[in-house]
């Protein structure tokens, strides 16, 4: 009997104990540590992305630089006065060339230089002043396409550098793996998440090359047609005595 009594003693200590050690450990696992998430700023990406993001940078300075030049120029000649054929007509038509010249030198434009160019071809056959016009056209085309090449090969080349620093990276992650013997999940997405960037910036500043390229081009395409109309007019000009 006493023995009976000992053995439930014993078990209600144990019952006891066992719970005093749940109640304890409960507030222990009821505290779970806060996930901090980590935030990547554009500062810790290039840092990341290794020495290849030095000539895709230096490729976006470029691809800007370009692109603001080129366009400040196009604006700056597709600024042509509505009046302008208007005035070289009454020049003309009154035969007062020296004050057309005039009008052309004052203007700087394709335009002007175009008409101003026919205008020293005064005399001789229509045929040798539309040839000389369509000289200085393609001179003009020429200096208004300056660098636009250039941009059209950072829109292929930038993608490359960025391609080409993937590959390494993930030719060190292989490495890496390699040395330790061992397939950890961290060590592949780690490495491979921070050679990626230079993917993303890559195909970023080649995106950005050729939409400022295709832009320019478009602009130009437009200043062209306006050349086209003018130098139309002038010689039409030229043409009407002949044609009365």
């Amino acid at each position: 009997m006493l023995h009976h009594i000992l053995l439930q003693v014993n078990t209600a200590v144990e019952t006891v104990a066992d719970t005093v050690a749940a109640v304890a450990a409960a507030p222990a696992a009821a505290v779970v540590t806060p996930k901090v998430e980590e935030s990547l700023s554009m500062l810790d990406m290039a840092l990341k992305g290794g020495p290849i993001l030095i000539p895709i940078g230096i490729l976006s300075v470029v691809t800007i630089y370009i692109f603001f030049e080129r366009l400040f120029t196009i604006n700056r000649f597709a600024k042509v006065d509505k009046n302008f054929m208007n005035q070289i007509r009454d020049h003309v038509t009154n035969g007062n060339i020296a004050a057309a010249r005039s009008l052309c030198s004052a203007a700087k434009t394709p335009v002007a230089r175009m008409v101003d160019k026919g205008l020293t071809r005064l005399g001789k056959p229509i045929s040798e002043i539309e040839g000389a016009i369509e000289n200085v056209g393609r001179l003009e085309l020429y200096n208004m396409e300056r660098n636009l090449s250039i941009l059209s090969a950072i829109a292929g080349l930038a993608p490359m550098f960025g391609f080409l620093g993937t590959i390494f990276g993930v030719i060190k992650i292989f490495y890496e793996i390699h040395l330790q013997n061992s397939l950890e999940i961290g060590t592949i997405s780690g490495g491979l998440y921070m050679k990626m960037i230079t993917s993303a910036a890559g195909l970023l500043v080649g995106i950005i090359a050729y939409t400022a390229y295709q832009f320019l081009t478009i602009r130009i395409d437009r200043l062209v047609n306006q050349m086209e109309i003018n130098a139309v007019d002038f010689i039409d000009l030229l043409e009407e005595p002949v044609k009365s």
